[in-house]
This record gives structure tokens, C-alpha cells and sequence, in this order.
């Protein structure tokens, strides 16, 4: 028997059938397409849409981003001048708006430290060894060395903040720290909000897999505090924090190099078919290519680029608003 659930309550209740007849009644003809009647089977992703980089609107940065992506990005590529991959990434890069990073974040997964005790559960060491893949797969790609290349050139492309790959991780963590304490706590409408007093790394020991990354911190708001952990996926094919005693290491944590990386592969292809240079638009429409990604990296890119397209949406609506004929 198969229980049937039609959506015009009112008018079909639920009722059992046996599986025979349902089967015959959508084995017919539907008379006004000419198909054949069928069913549906419909499951739960087994794992989340992204789980390292997500597009955020949380302030009004992304209309920037958006001018950026839809009119400037095409604008810059009509310059017949421009013949070679490195200048023409230098050109993206250095007409970037100030905020450009707050267009897409990294995901980190934030957790009460007295619920976390000393360790990882099996849970939240393989969505970390997820993320740390996928970091890795970024940092794989011809494109990623060669943004990489022109920001850390010793004559930068441009003096735009954007340009370096200091991220300030401190600052970054605090926030972290505040957000995660104030979802955590249901305080995510507090006008005070919360304030990050301290942060710090610690290794975590995971059997097997070696030391991962562990942000701690402590929020206040009033006579609120929580204490957070945040776990931290590191590139790794770059040094850890774990055994890093050199002042001249770098910490790898996804960085703006990343997220400038993964937001050119997330631009819709057809971004690139004003290069006016044929040779210059194959060679990087080779480079931006999602068929030469890994099947986690490009699950990642196609979410980031279903995402910027409702941004593009949002923006060509403003865009449909009565505007003064002066403009």
C-alpha cells in the first residue's frame, strides 16, 4: 500500500492505495502534454550546499560588489592593451572596492568550549578534514599561484588593502568570537551585542590525522560571557601554528588570496567573453574553468555562483527602480 498525501487537502484527503493501482494510474498518457505520468524521488543532501565559502549580505558592501562583478569587471576587459594573464588580473585586482572581502566568508564552525572538551567528535573532525581538502584545492589551481604571484610581488600591482594577504586573523577571530557567542546564546538581536576580551590558539590532537587548529575565545555582553571554540581548517602543504616558532611563518588559514581566487571562479563564465584578445580569453577561460576542478572545489564554486546570481537579481531590481533623467 502506498499512502497518498495530495496538496488539495480539502478536496483529496489522505488515503491508502495498493501499489499495483498507483503504479496504473501513472502509467497513463497526460492528454495535455503527450507524456507519460511518472513520480519523483526526493532525498536530503547528505552534506550542506558549501562548507567553506559563502556569499554574505549582511551589510551594504555587496552593492558594490555587485557594481563591481556587473559593470566595471566587463568594462576593465574591453582594454585592447591588456594581453597577458598576469595583467589582466592585475587590472581586476587593483579596481577592487575597499570592501571587497566582505562579498564571500569563509565558514567556521563554532562551538561552546564546555561542550567540546579536549578533543574533536568523529562529526567535527570530518567536516574539518572536509574544509582543510578543499582550502587545499584553491590553493592548487594555476589561478590561486598566480593571484598569489601578483600580491606578493615586490612591487605590488596596486596599493588597495586588498592587495595583501595580512588578514589580521586576531581581528578576524574576535568577530568570529562575537558572532558564534551571540548565535550560541540567542542573542543575535541584542543592541550592545557582544565583545570579543581574548582569543588564542591551541592544537588539538585528532588520531590519525595529526594536530588541527583550535581558536578559543571569550565574549562579554553586560554581565553575559561565553566562551567559544572555533575550528580552523590549514592548508596543509603550509605550516601549522601547531609547531610554527619562527616569527616569519605564516599562519594558513583561508586567506583574501583565497577568497579572490574563489571569487573568480565563481563569476559566471560569461564574465570573460568581452577579453577582446582571443588567444588571452582561452587561455583564462582555462584557468577560471570548473571542469578542471575537484568534484568538492567545483560542488563549492556552483553554490558560490547560484548565490552571486540572486545578488545580480537584487541589484538588476534596484536597477529597475525609477531613477531621475539627469542619471
Amino acid at each position: 500500500m502506498a499512502l497518498i498525501l495530495d496538496v488539495a487537502r480539502f478536496k483529496y484527503p489522505p488515503h491508502w492505495v495498493p501499489l499495483p493501482l498507483l503504479w496504473e494510474a501513472m502509467n497513463t498518457t497526460d492528454d495535455a502534454t503527450g507524456l507519460l505520468r511518472g513520480f519523483m524521488l526526493i532525498s536530503r543532501h547528505t552534506a550542506a550546499p558549501s562548507l567553506l565559502y559563502t556569499v554574505s549580505c549582511r551589510d551594504e558592501s555587496w552593492k558594490s560588489m555587485a557594481k563591481y562583478c556587473m559593470e566595471d569587471v566587463p568594462d576593465l576587459l574591453k582594454d585592447e592593451s591588456v594581453d597577458n594573464v598576469p595583467a589582466l588580473l592585475s587590472r581586476l585586482v587593483k579596481s577592487l572596492p575597499a570592501n571587497a572581502g566582505n562579498l564571500i566568508k569563509w565558514v567556521i564552525e563554532v562551538r561552546r568550549q564546555e561542550e567540546g572538551g579536549s578533543g574533536l567528535s568523529k562529526e567535527e573532525e570530518e567536516r574539518l578534514i572536509l574544509k582543510e581538502m578543499i582550502l587545499q584545492q584553491v590553493r592548487d589551481t594555476e589561478l590561486f599561484r598566480l593571484v598569489r604571484e601578483l600580491q606578493f610581488t615586490k612591487q605590488p600591482c596596486c596599493s588597495c588593502s586588498y592587495s595583501s594577504d595580512d588578514d589580521s586573523f586576531t581581528r578576524i577571530a574576535a568577530s568570529v568570537c562575537c558572532q558564534g557567542a551571540a548565535l550560541l546564546t540567542g542573542n543575535l538581536s541584542s543592541k550592545d551585542g557582544f565583545c570579543c576580551r581574548e582569543t588564542c590558539f591551541k592544537c588539538v590532537q585528532v588520531d590519525g590525522d595529526g594536530p588541527k587548529t583550535v581558536v578559543t575565545g571569550t565574549a562579554v555582553s553586560g554581565v553575559n560571557e561565553q566562551s567559544v571554540d572555533m575550528l580552523l581548517p590549514i592548508s596543509t602543504l603550509e605550516t601549522s601554528v601547531c609547531n610554527s616558532n619562527s616569527s616569519n611563518e605564516v599562519v594558513k588559514y583561508p586567506s583574501r588570496t583565497d577568497i579572490l581566487t574563489v571569487l573568480l571562479l565563481a563569476l559566471h563564465p560569461s564574465t570573460w567573453v568581452g577579453i577582446k584578445d582571443e588567444r588571452l580569453k582561452a587561455e583564462f577561460q582555462s584557468l577560471i574553468s570548473t571542469d578542471i576542478l575537484h568534484d568538492d572545489l567545483k560542488r563549492e564554486i556552483l553554490h558560490l555562483r547560484r548565490q552571486l546570481h540572486y545578488v545580480r537579481s537584487c541589484k538588476e531590481e534596484e536597477y529597475g527602480d525609477p531613477v531621475p533623467q539627469s542619471h
